[in-house]
């Protein structure tokens, strides 16, 4: 990118950044670690996936979230950029866009599987969750990659479809008290009912043995992509390892979750705030997680 041009969008690469440190602590810090000049692009492609998350925590009925969802599909579909103008974090992400060439469809796919999150329907199967994950944070891994080092990008979409995935999972752990509050279940149906339990029963809590199981059994779920994933590893080029920094979270996470079980549904395991930013330091300078 030439020099003035980095000049004139660092004003919102700077607003994307801030952004991202009150939305997504754990991105904001991956970015962090990333390459200072990868930095104000990652921000505003992480910025833009942690407000598309969030909608459903900022709107009381899902119309409204359909609409604000649909702003950002405009925001995308816009050719002269004119829909975004006025709102930094649109400004910045379609620089992004542009400046690193990402893939729009990717992107409305991104937020067409947020609409889910409007939602209390079930997650019907292993493969609607697989593909869920795909759509939202596998794909968040692959663009990434796509800023980092475009020319190696395509030899880590294996490593980053099932990374993406385990990640995903991870954090649907962490939301679990806050989902059955809301009375969401991104636990697949049949999982559930591979240990004796249906929507309704799972939400309620009474069968704490059932309960703990279907929590081990979806962090086992994503014990397996993280395999798969480090498997895939070494097709990782050294550049693009910095789009999988977030993904040294995941394992602990599934340890926390198989030991809290049922519990899990009071009480939260999120770990502490030192303990994450340790784990992807170490995983930014090594290369695993």
């Amino acid at each position: 990118m030439p020099e003035n041009t980095a000049v004139a969008l660092q004003p919102a690469y700077d607003f994307s950044l801030a952004a991202l440190r009150d939305s997504d602590r754990d991105r904001y810090l991956a970015c962090l670690l990333s390459p200072q000049d990868k930095r104000g692009p990652l921000s505003a492609l992480y910025a833009f996936h942690a407000e598309i998350a969030r909608v459903r925590d900022l709107v009381r009925e899902p119309l409204p979230g359909e609409i604000r969802l649909q702003w950002w599909r405009d925001v995308l579909e816009d050719p002269t950029g004119v829909s975004g103008e006025g709102n930094p974090l649109a400004e910045a992400l379609l620089a992004c866009v542009k400046s690193h060439k990402l893939p729009v469809p990717v992107l409305q796919n991104m937020i067409d599987a947020r609409i889910f999150d409007l939602y209390d329907d079930p997650m019907e199967s292993r493969a609607s969750l697989e593909g869920y994950a795909g759509e939202t944070a596998s794909a968040l891994i692959q663009l990434a990659s796509l800023i980092l080092d475009p020319a190696e990008a395509q030899n880590s979409a294996s490593a980053a479809g099932h990374a993406g995935v385990a990640q995903a999972i991870a954090g649907l752990l962490l939301l679990l008290p806050l989902h059955r509050r809301r009375g969401q279940v991104y636990f697949p149906a049949e999982l559930l009912a591979a240990t004796g339990l249906d929507r309704d029963g799972f939400l309620s809590g009474e069968n704490e043995q059932s309960v703990s199981l279907a929590i081990c059994a979806f962090a086992g779920l994503g014990r397996e992509h993280l395999a798969k994933a480090r498997a895939a590893a070494a097709s990782i080029s050294p550049a693009n390892r910095y789009a999988f920094t977030a993904l040294a979270l995941a394992e602990p996470v599934f340890d926390r979750a198989e030991r809290a079980g049922a519990k899990l549904f009071e009480h939260s395991i999120v770990p502490p705030q030192w303990r994450r930013q340790w784990w992807m330091w170490r995983a930014a300078r090594s290369g695993r997680w």
